[in-house]
């Protein structure tokens, strides 16, 4: 798709019809109490709309309509093809509407429009047009018992399932759960981010649009305590998955556990380590990925590369590089295609990162804020992997760099984190480059590159980043499916037979 200019893209803007109200049973409603709250452009502080404010009555409703439509069927048990046939007509009406919910969602979320329209959009798409195209080539399996009998083993959709979205990615991670969510046969409630409501309630829409049968897919808005919380204790929720930090992500297991044992996958935060060493080739692509790795979407994504463990040997060679190519990424009007940095998705977001660069003391790069929403792209340099700067998922475009002697040392302290998400490794060393891979404690590691795989590969975490399943590739099916026995007794000895 080619890009529009800045002047296109604000009158695209300035004519979008946005949402307002929750998405339940096939229709917009408001809020059970009336109550509404605002969300804002964080890049301007302008006002988008006064969004339904829902709370656990409205959770309640949305629930049973969910349950009233896994349990008569209407998409748990239609074929396999047919539930195929319905997303592929979902995907197209998103094509046909991209370039609008790319405006939406840079507004929304303060992301660039170039992220918007290159990737975030593009992938959205992607991402559920692969899972529909899974629904009818995921086979059950006969087990190998005796001649007697016969052991199927079968997979069913989990039932009514929760899914609690991030901010960072609004629609792609939207994507990445109700992808396998829906192709599994599952009822679906969503409750997005606070702060970025507006598209997957557009898409909601889209989705009954394309033959989405009413109650299977609802979108719930509203803050954590009043909709997040009620998610998580609700007795007739089957399973949830939550993506976000991992203060958040961890209640989940209490709410789970004080209600109905619920399935609880959890994604949730990272530091994650890019491990140079010294005999790293070509210091300009790895410079690049470096970059690339720290600084795309603001730093605001758990699987950021946001600590540097460079050999003291190519340090100065890297960070000299590295500062020609972060010059690139500029900070600017979201609705330029020339911006390759957006704002903060929120003034608290911003105020916290901003609070970090007050403890840093030797700045290589950057460290500058601009209009109380956008952070440069920032390069620090810290004494050692104890500092806060290299403890702490800061969530920003801010890189730390640490300076180490050799491998070991390198692993070591890629390791000495609380979290495990990504890592990434750059050596020309083969076996080097393997052994580190495996070393690492991470869920994706990635050598000589930045990157988290694509759809066709699971991206989930080790430690505090996350347990109980993957998302994306045929492994995100397992969160949303219950594997079932069924023997068969094939034995006809009627002397033998029960009265």
């Amino acid at each position: 798709m080619d890009l529009l200019t800045q002047e296109e893209y604000q009158a695209i803007a300035d004519n979008l019809a946005l949402p307002n109200n929750a998405f339940i049973d096939g229709s917009y409603r408001p809020a059970g109490t009336g109550k509404t709250f605002v969300t804002v452009n964080p890049a301007t502080g302008a006002k988008l709309a006064e969004i339904a404010a829902c709370d656990a009555n409205d959770v309640d409703f949305a629930v049973q309509k969910a349950r009233d439509a896994f349990e008569d069927g209407r998409w748990s048990r239609l074929h396999p093809s047919d539930r195929k046939d319905v997303l592929i007509r979902f995907c197209k009406l998103l094509t046909r509407n991209a370039r609008d919910l790319a405006v939406m969602e840079s507004l929304d979320s303060g992301k660039s429009i170039f992220d918007c329209e290159t990737v975030d959009i593009p992938e959205t798409i992607h991402c559920l047009k692969w899972h529909a195209e899974a629904i009818d080539k995921i086979y059950d399996q006969v087990a190998p018992p005796s001649d007697d009998h016969i052991a199927m083993v079968v997979r069913e959709p989990i039932g009514v399932v929760g899914l609690v979205l991030p901010w960072n990615f609004p629609l792609l991670m939207l994507a990445w759960k109700i992808g396998p969510a829906l192709a599994a046969g599952c009822s679906v409630l969503v409750k997005p981010a606070l702060e970025t409501s507006l598209t997957a309630l557009r898409v909601a829409e889209l989705a009954t649009e394309a033959g989405i049968p009413r109650g299977v897919l609802n979108i719930v808005p509203g803050g954590g305590p009043e909709v997040g919380e009620p998610i998580g204790r609700h007795m007739d929720i089957d399973m949830v998955s939550f993506t976000g930090s991992t203060v958040t992500g961890k209640r989940f297991l209490t709410y789970a556990a004080e209600s109905n044992a619920k399935e609880v996958v959890l994604e949730m935060g990272g530091k994650n380590p890019c491990v140079v060493m010294a005999d790293a080739e070509n210091l300009d692509r790895v410079a690049q990925h470096v970059v690339n790795g720290a600084f795309w979407n603001m730093g605001e994504n758990c699987s950021a590369s946001s600590r540097l463990i460079v050999h003291r040997d190519v340090k100065d060679a890297l960070l000299e590089r590295i500062e020609i190519h972060a010059r690139h990424w500029n900070v600017g009007d979201t609705l330029s295609p020339e911006t390759r940095m957006g704002a903060l998705v929120s003034k608290a977001h911003f105020d916290k990162v901003c609070s970090y660069l007050d403890h840093a003391d030797n700045v290589l790069i950057g460290g500058k804020s601009h209009g109380g929403a956008f952070v440069e792209a920032t390069v620090l340099e810290v004494p050692d992997n104890s500092h806060k700067l290299a403890r702490d998922e800061i969530f920003g475009p801010v890189l730390s760099v640490i300076t180490v002697d050799g491998f070991d040392e390198a692993i070591s302290i890629a390791n000495d984190t609380e979290y495990g998400l990504c890592a990434s490794i750059f050596t020309a060393n083969t076996k080097r480059a393997i052994r580190g891979a495996r070393m690492m404690r991470a869920g994706t590691v990635t050598v000589n590159s930045f990157g988290e795989g694509d759809i066709s590969t699971p991206f989930g975490g080790f430690k505090q980043s996350g347990f109980g399943g993957r998302d994306n590739g045929l492994h995100a099916h397992d969160q949303y499916t219950q594997l079932k026995t069924i023997w068969i007794d094939l034995s006809g000895d009627e002397d033998e037979a029960v009265a």
